[in-house]
């Protein structure tokens, strides 16, 4: 296993703090049961972008849903700027926001409207949302007449751009990106990745991502952890880990990063959401 720069920030000056943390599930009455997570230990800088990279079901879904509190570890712990993720769950709401390409809304409801409501749960003036909606769909690519059409009617990559809006609208001392791209062209993915920058550069926010999208892990995040089957293999800066790995004195990918760390070739194609 490959660790570099690894965090020696205290335990509760961490943004996020991952120790020995696991997950399981039944496979069915007498199946016994599969691992999602094993013995993770992971440690965030506040204002640090980290990524975490897998091939779908590695786990990546499943350590974002337990940061954000929607699942319960079986094991280990997990502290959210000093906040037990099970013991303080409330507190951490208060401090994460999270967009998944499941993202719930009201469906009968416009693009706008949806924003709009989840503004006033966070206390946003109405006139400030309103113009803030707007401007984030604006530049997120979303036609201006899909603003005010139900989203039932827009795409699943629209739908991910007023995900990725609401979430963007207040933003949060800790954002949990869990696949925020998929679905969206490669403009849009582009503009996103702008996005995700800019608000750690305008408003400081720690930023924990999930990808199976190679390039954008490289480009946009600090450091990288390369999950497997539920294990961490490797942690590390990107150029970090792609100097562990000989390729006659050519800069390997990040493809060739993961066959060498885990001797496996990249796999995206199983549906699994783990």
């Amino acid at each position: 296993m490959i660790f570099l720069c690894h965090s020696t920030r205290r335990f509760d000056m961490n943004a996020l703090s991952i120790r020995g943390l696991e997950k399981r599930f039944s496979k069915g009455l007498g199946k016994g049961v599969a691992y999602a997570l094993r013995g993770i230990d992971i440690e965030v800088a506040p204002g640090e972008i980290y990524g975490v990279l897998g091939p779908n079901g590695s786990g990546k879904s499943t350590l974002v849903r337990i940061v954000a509190t929607l699942l319960i570890p079986d094991a280990g712990e997990v502290r959210v700027f000093g906040h037990d993720v099970v013991r303080e769950a409330k507190r951490v709401r208060e401090v994460v926001h999270r967009v998944s390409t499941e993202a719930a809304f009201f469906k009968k409801l416009s693009p706008l409207e949806n924003l709009l409501y989840g503004a006033r749960l966070y206390g946003v003036p109405g006139r400030a949302a309103a113009r803030r909606a707007r401007d984030l769909l604006t530049l997120l690519g979303l036609p201006r007449d899909k603003l005010s059409r139900p989203m039932e009617q827009l795409s699943r990559g629209q739908q991910q751009k007023v995900a990725i809006a609401r979430a963007l609208l207040h933003p949060p001392r800790l954002l949990l990106l869990d696949e925020p791209t998929t679905g969206l062209d490669p403009r849009s993915k582009r503009e996103v990745q702008e996005l995700i920058l800019d608000l750690r550069v305008q408003k400081k926010t720690t930023i924990f991502l999930t990808t199976h999208d190679m390039e954008e892990s490289e480009r946009i995040c600090d450091r990288l952890a390369i999950l497997d089957e539920g294990r961490l293999v490797a942690e590390g800066r990107p150029a970090e880990l792609k100097a562990h790995v000989s390729t006659d004195g050519r800069e390997p990918s990040m493809e060739e990063v993961f066959l060498a760390l885990t001797g496996k070739e990249w796999d995206d194609d199983s549906t699994a959401q783990t």
